[in-house]
């Protein structure tokens, strides 16, 4: 007699809009889970050799988000992983549809003063997070935001929200994670 494997999750995707949470909590989580953590910005920067800034200025956003396609389309059979996608990664629907076979996707959110008081505080946002739309920070946030969240829902599992507590955020994602292994 043989028995059938069901074919179980293989990586955990975080996504969700800039400074939502997904790069702490994706290296934390996989340090809990025994499995690889990958952010794909800083993978992205890292096969270039420059910040997402210069490759911006250089070559303009379409050629990031070629750069963020292809790095997605290689993800797709990598197994035990952790990966924090870049904001904008939801929007390669093609790609996107073919990592969720094996994944399982979380969206990270926070209400629009939130995320634009954590990129008003972190340092490094001009170098690594370059603007959108040229706007100012919470137009630009706002409307990003508008424009992505059907994506973001369509394209995701479950929604957690990052501004409670980082362990709670963390214990809310492993009880996910471990419901969706057992059905």
């Amino acid at each position: 007699m043989m028995l059938v494997m069901e074919n179980k999750i293989k990586k955990i995707i975080l996504t969700g809009y800039r400074a939502t949470g997904k790069t702490i909590v994706g290296k934390l989580l996989a340090g809990q889970l025994g499995f690889t953590f990958l952010d794909t910005d800083h993978e992205i920067e890292s096969r270039y050799g420059a910040p997402i800034s210069q490759i911006v200025a250089s070559h303009g956003w379409d050629y990031f988000r070629k750069l963020e396609n292809n790095l997605l389309e290689t993800l797709v059979d990598h197994e035990n992983m952790v990966i924090s996608t870049g904001g904008g990664a939801i929007m390669h629907q093609a790609a996107w549809h073919q990592l969720r076979k094996n994944s399982f996707v979380i969206w990270l959110t926070a209400d629009i003063a939130t995320i634009c008081r954590r990129l008003a505080s972190h340092s490094a946002t001009a170098s690594q997070r370059p603007s959108l739309t040229g706007r100012d920070i919470f137009t630009e946030v706002e409307s990003v935001l508008l424009e992505r969240q059907p994506l973001y829902e369509k394209g995701s599992d479950i929604t957690i929200q990052s501004e409670q507590p980082l362990p709670d955020v963390l214990e809310e994602i492993k009880k996910a994670w471990q419901q969706n292994q057992n059905t």
